[in-house]
């Protein structure tokens, strides 16, 4: 009786290395939510701010409050009260009469920040170039 030989295996078996990649793709899509969220962050507080020039062609100020309504100031004119498209339609008009505009964000220090980004879109959208974040000082905020 003749014996048969057993051929060697050509093939590799992969299915221990299909289970161990499938197990690694579940830690990694359940850890990776977890290592975006959570994250402190402690703004810097500073004792000099840089100042602009000082005398701009005109300084526009857009102030946003806690509730995220939106105030403007044109110059030394008075503080109204704006909704989104009557600023972008201000902001436009007068960055056309006066290319050189100094545009300016002052938000209250208890805003939520998507207001203040809101705020910086809009400007974006009315086609301002370069916008600018008002701050006090250390020395300001300690006198009040």
């Amino acid at each position: 009786m003749a014996r048969k030989r057993r051929k060697p295996m050509a093939e590799i078996n992969v299915v221990p290395y299909i289970d161990v990649m499938m197990v690694l793709l579940v830690i990694f899509m359940i850890s990776t939510p977890l290592l975006t969220q959570g994250v402190k962050v402690e703004l810097p507080q500073t004792d000099e701010t840089e100042s602009l020039d000082p005398k701009p062609a005109e300084t526009v100020i857009v102030k946003v409050d806690v509730e995220g309504r939106l105030y403007l100031t044109i110059g030394t004119g008075k503080e109204k009260p704006v909704n989104r498209e009557q600023l972008v339609d201000q902001i436009k008009n007068k960055f056309m009469e006066k290319a050189k505009l100094s545009v300016l964000v002052a938000g209250d220090k208890d805003v939520r920040y998507v207001f203040i980004m809101d705020a910086l879109a809009l400007l974006t959208k009315a086609g301002i170039p370069n916008v600018g974040l008002m701050t006090k000082t250390l020395d300001e905020t300690a006198s009040e």
